[in-house]
């Protein structure tokens, strides 16, 4: 009797270990969900959404797995990621809290704000008016916000909000290192990013999460469905495959012997 109770409590045991084996390898691998916490990406994410960001968009680093393991500096099965994405990374100050954010500026590119428009590479980028305002809380403040779709050199689009009164008119030049990369906030008044060299700064590759791919709850009164799939980034057919394609090298990577050196924890 004993026996079969010790075996029933050893399936259930080694059926449990499998699954969290398998929600841990999906989580650091193919999709992680995150909460939106603060308004700096408003109006494109509103506090409370919560969202699917793909790991396999730009490869892998130690910052896709729980935790952050410290056993390499690199990035492996690496892809550049595109201008204008929606990419949660590692804030560089502690390189634990997650931020997510608009990518502006690639390695080598200069960026800055002349009169309240936004330059790269000393062009200024489309910027037209909506016509709307929005009123958007920031912290403790209520701020009333003009509403624009900007255009950048790449041809993607996005709603963008600046203050009425008091907007960031003009900043110092940013140039962004190399394999590193320039964030903003699409709330452009209310956004700790890459213009805050002290804070968030210019993120280095290694610090990259995932790409923010599907909102499946929103905030959004005008929005019906539970989930859903963003016009700008949906997950289609060929985002699956490629999914799969991902996962099976990475555990062809793994399963290869090799001798990695131990990496020496930076202080930061």
């Amino acid at each position: 009797m004993k026996k079969k109770i010790l075996i029933v409590i050893y399936d259930n045991v080694k059926t449990l270990i499998g699954a969290l084996l398998i929600a841990i390898l999906i989580r650091s691998l193919l999709f992680q969900p995150f909460y939106i916490p603060s308004s700096s990406m408003e109006p494109t994410l509103l506090v409370g959404d919560r969202i699917f960001v793909s790991k396999y968009s730009y490869g892998y680093s130690k910052h896709s797995f729980p935790f952050s393991p410290n056993f390499s500096n690199k990035r492996f099965l690496s892809k550049m990621p595109e201008r204008g994405d929606l990419v949660v990374f590692k804030t560089p100050a502690d390189n634990r809290t997650d931020y997510i954010k608009r990518l502006i500026g690639l390695p080598g590119d200069t960026i800055q704000f002349v009169d309240g428009n936004l330059l790269i590479n000393e062009k200024k980028i489309s910027k037209k008016t909506t016509n709307e305002n929005m009123l958007i809380r920031c912290g403790n403040l209520n701020l009333e916000t003009n509403m624009y779709i900007e255009t950048l050199p790449n041809g993607v689009e996005y709603l963008t909000v600046y203050k009425k009164k008091g907007t960031l008119q003009n900043t110092k030049k940013y140039e962004v290192p190399a394999e590193h990369y320039f964030f903003l906030g699409d709330n452009r008044d209310c956004s700790k990013d890459s213009r805050y060299l002290d804070s968030v700064g210019y993120v280095s590759k290694i610090n990259l999460v995932g790409e923010a791919k599907i909102i499946f709850f929103s905030n959004n009164t005008n929005i019906s469905s539970l989930i859903y799939f963003w016009n700008l980034r949906n997950i289609n057919e060929e985002d699956l495959l490629k999914a799969i394609e991902h996962f099976e090298s990475l555990l062809k990577y793994i399963s290869e012997p090799k001798v990695m050196k131990r990496q020496k924890r930076n202080d930061e």
